[in-house]
């Protein structure tokens, strides 16, 4: 009887050490998973504060601009660094939804513009008036090379009385320095409807190229000469 509860008791004290030593392993387990958890936590905040940084460096703003032919300016300011967004449209009149068809017949008072959205942390509204001003010319009063109508005019729709100020200062500048024999007539007046033109004017120049003679002829020597200009600026 004394051996059998001797060995009861052995056998307990073995479960005990058995037991303690399952508890430790299990809160063993429990730590590293309870580490590994605040690791991946901790990197999931890292990504997100680099995401929200990031999106706090980005200040996007609207540009509208005329500067003649629009497959001629999408086809330019589409490869301006910091520029994300560039769309054909017509903008200037008093017809609501016109038609490509409408706007040529020069009865509806709008310009061919161009729209784009530029983040001005990397290219500001300065920059992209050099590069309008640069790449056609202000000086025909609306004309451009053999582009002819109210709709080709100059112009520049301002979104702020910022991109007014900048845009007043860069004709007043170009006027004094005498960069164009001819004073600039560019337009300078209030954004208030901008319209998108049809699918088929959009990217026209990257999509039709040179199969387009007026896209040969025209446009490829604008973008060639506006890359050698402004090849600092480039995506």
């Amino acid at each position: 009887m004394k051996l059998k509860n001797q060995s009861l008791l052995l056998f307990s004290f073995l479960l005990l050490i058995l037991s303690c030593n399952n508890t430790k392993n299990v809160n063993t387990v429990f730590e590293e998973n309870s580490i590994e958890k605040k690791e991946i936590s901790s990197s999931e905040e890292e990504k997100l504060e680099e995401k929200i940084t990031m999106e706090k460096d980005i200040k996007i703003e609207t540009a509208t601009l005329g500067n003649g032919c629009f497959w001629c300016s999408e086809a330019i300011f589409e490869g301006l660094k910091g520029v994300s967004r560039v769309e054909s449209g017509y903008s200037g009149g008093f017809v609501k939804e016109p038609s490509y068809k409408d706007v040529c017949s020069g009865t509806t008072g709008h310009a061919e513009v161009i729209q784009l959205d530029f983040d001005a942390n990397q290219i500001s509204f300065a920059e992209i008036i050099e590069v309008f001003f640069a790449t056609h010319d202000p000086t025909t009063l609306n004309r451009q090379g053999n582009d002819v109508g109210t709709q080709y005019r100059s112009a520049i729709f301002y979104h702020s009385e910022e991109q007014k100020i900048i845009a007043e200062k860069a004709i007043l500048a170009a006027n004094e320095s005498k960069v164009w024999e001819s004073p600039i007539v560019t337009e300078v007046t209030k954004f208030e409807e901008y319209f998108p033109a049809g699918d088929y004017h959009q990217d026209y120049y990257n999509r039709v190229g040179s199969d387009n003679a007026y896209c040969s002829l025209i446009i490829t020597p604008k973008v060639e000469k506006f890359k050698k200009l402004f090849k600092d600026k480039l995506k």
